[in-house]
């Protein structure tokens, strides 16, 4: 059976401002993520228009080479490496697909969003069909109880219970009530369909994708609360031209890392003959 789970995530800032926060956000991990031959590869950022709507459709190819031994990646085809993400940011509400082309058909993961101005307490936000619903699990996510994945060390500055902006005056966020109280408030909906089918592994590999998923989502709300005062303020103009301005700069790293990658290898291997 698939796994379906719906994450409640509330924030202390307003629905209209969580788009400028988030992208931004998106585009600053990006960069912090990008290097020793992997990254991320930024195909399409281009407007888009469908029958649900219209916003901003983007498609990345994350490079992941570097993460397995030179080895393997002699003997795996190059699919295997790679992760591709779709995204339609029709904002407020949002849909990414995550697939990997050897895997074709037998992996993806969905999530969709929705971004109201409300405390977690709606009960469909994503309006999906009531046998998603009997099969849907809750999660109701506190930011600052969790400093996301298991292998990364507490960051002080991106604590939301420490962290104070000095441009809004929000902060920090303190005792088991802070998501009852606070003000400006929203919620990010996140819906997310697991679907990893390999007989005898389907259940704990999308059980651990949802683990993942959770642990990635509490540490990209801690730093994007964090980062309040970097992004408060920007016009979406601005945003898109740091989009730009990013997707440029990712091209070129991960051009430059792969290239001194190769020649530390081949320089390696000329050592060894």
């Amino acid at each position: 059976m698939v796994y379906v789970k719906e994450y409640r995530i509330v924030n202390n800032l307003e629905v209209k401002e969580y788009e400028i926060a988030q992208l931004y956000a998106v585009a600053k991990m990006s960069l912090a993520n990008s290097g020793g031959g992997e990254g991320v590869e930024v195909v399409k950022n281009e407007p888009f228009e469908n029958e649900n709507g219209s916003g901003q459709y983007t498609y990345k190819i994350y490079h992941l080479a570097s993460k397995v031994p030179m080895i393997v990646r002699a003997v795996l085809p190059a699919s295997v490496l790679q992760i591709h993400e779709e995204s339609w940011n029709g904002y407020p509400h949002c849909k990414t697909v995550v697939t990997n082309p050897f895997m074709g058909k037998k992996f993806k993961i969905i999530t969709e969003s929705m971004h109201l101005p409300d405390r977690g307490e709606t009960e469909n936000a994503l309006n999906v069909a009531p046998e998603i619903l009997k099969i849907r699990k809750i999660d109701n996510v506190d930011i600052t109880l969790d400093s996301g994945l298991d292998n990364n060390p507490y960051v002080k500055e991106e604590d939301p219970k420490l962290y104070k902006s000095e441009k809004t005056g929000r902060g920090p966020l303190t005792g088991s009530e802070w998501r009852k109280t606070c003000e400006p408030v929203m919620t990010c909906y996140k819906l997310v369909t697991a679907e990893f089918i390999w007989f005898g592994l389907q259940g704990a590999v999308e059980t651990m994708i949802h683990k993942m998923m959770r642990a990635l989502m509490v540490q990209f709300h801690r730093r994007l609360y964090s980062e309040t005062d970097e992004w408060y303020g920007m016009t979406m103009e601005e945003l898109r031209n740091l989009e730009d301005k990013t997707t440029s700069e990712l091209e070129q790293k991960r051009k430059d890392d792969a290239a001194k990658e190769a020649a530390n290898e081949a320089a390696e291997g000329l050592s060894k003959s």
